[in-house]
């Protein structure tokens, strides 16, 4: 097996600047900055925009934006739920 291929693989926490949560993970990430976890230990931290905390899929908040009406649209073309009705 080949000796030093593979990168440093160590302890990181990652923290979502958006929601204000953090979690510690491994990763190959580096970073300058260090955080004082929980457990007293001293980690890199790396500063994201969006996590699963944050992101609108993960949170619930997604929404369906219809501007043009495409879903009145498609059901006119080919029946919408009420199409087994229509005679």
């Amino acid at each position: 097996m080949q000796q030093d291929k593979h990168p440093d693989y160590h302890p990181v926490v990652f923290r979502d600047r958006a929601a204000g949560y953090a979690f510690l993970t491994r990763s190959t990430a580096r970073s300058e900055q260090t955080i004082e976890w929980d457990d007293g230990r001293t980690y890199p931290v790396i500063d994201v925009e969006i996590s699963s905390e944050s992101h609108p899929f993960y949170t619930g908040k997604a929404r369906t934006v219809d501007t043009e009406g495409r879903v009145a649209r498609f059901e006119r073309r080919y029946g919408g739920a009420d199409a087994g009705e229509q005679t």
